[in-house]
């Protein structure tokens, strides 16, 4: 780190847990990000002050009038922008060294493994069961740590897939691809705007401590959250062994 790097990251090397071999573990990691939405900008924009190296970020969506009640990462004058590069601009201001990474697309296949294969963290910020299982397919697969969020109305909840781990569970142990869960969406039923801050905040937290391996992660806890009543549940997920993603007779 330079000097500059060393005063803008100072408050972060001041604490005993992280310091300076903490703060370079952040500045060599790789993100990839999925959705630049409500969860997507809070994680973004942590991840980015904080110094992550390099962020891929990822939606094939354009930054609407109806997003800016939550969507932190946006602004008026960009409506009508793809919201990568609108992120992107809005993470420069904030951290010109991040290298920034803005794609315009929606992943899955091969291109969706090619982008996990070369992060050493993964983000899900999506908003769609599909695209979840999807990522968490590929983690499984790569082995690669997954932070996984989601908010609808005043209900939030996140949780961290690890496959490094063989004990720890995968996000369809959770949520099993061939049962029928219903797909609610923020644009029918709304969403509190500071639930998607709390969960993508916290993503970004789980996030940073993956890159240091500091703490203890999420991993094999869901956390729930009712912002209503501002009330935490914390649930124990044990790895499935028939799992279709990560149990033993399907082994990546």
């Amino acid at each position: 780190m330079d000097d500059q790097q060393l005063l803008r990251y100072s408050r972060h090397i001041l604490l005993d847990q992280i310091g300076i071999e903490g703060q370079q573990s952040i500045l060599s990691s790789h993100a990839l990000l999925i959705g630049a939405g409500g969860l997507g900008s809070p994680a973004a924009l942590y991840l980015a002050s904080a110094g992550i190296g390099r962020l891929t970020l990822v939606d094939d969506d354009e930054v609407d009038l109806t997003n800016l009640q939550r969507q932190i990462l946006h602004t008026t004058e960009r409506v009508g922008q793809p919201k990568v590069s609108s992120g992107k601009q809005a993470l420069q201001q904030i951290n010109p060294d991040v290298d920034v990474i803005a794609l315009k697309e929606r992943l899955a296949g091969s291109r969706l493994e090619e982008l996990v294969q070369a992060a050493d963290i993964v983000l899900d910020c999506s908003d769609n069961f599909a695209t979840r299982h999807a990522i968490n397919q590929a983690c499984v697969k790569l082995k690669k740590p997954l932070v996984s969020g989601a908010a609808i109305s005043f209900d939030g909840q996140i949780s961290v897939f690890d496959a490094r781990d063989e004990t720890s569970p995968c996000y369809a142990c959770l949520f099993p691809p061939g049962e029928q869960f219903e797909e609610v969406l923020c644009s029918t039923m709304g969403v509190f705007a500071p639930l998607v801050g709390i969960i993508g905040t916290m993503q970004a937290a789980e996030a940073l401590k993956l890159a240091m391996g500091l703490g203890k992660s999420l991993a094999g806890r869901l956390l729930l959250l009712d912002a209503q009543n501002m009330e935490w549940t914390q649930i124990k997920i044990t790895r499935n062994a028939a799992c279709p993603v990560c149990g033993k007779n399907h082994a990546a």
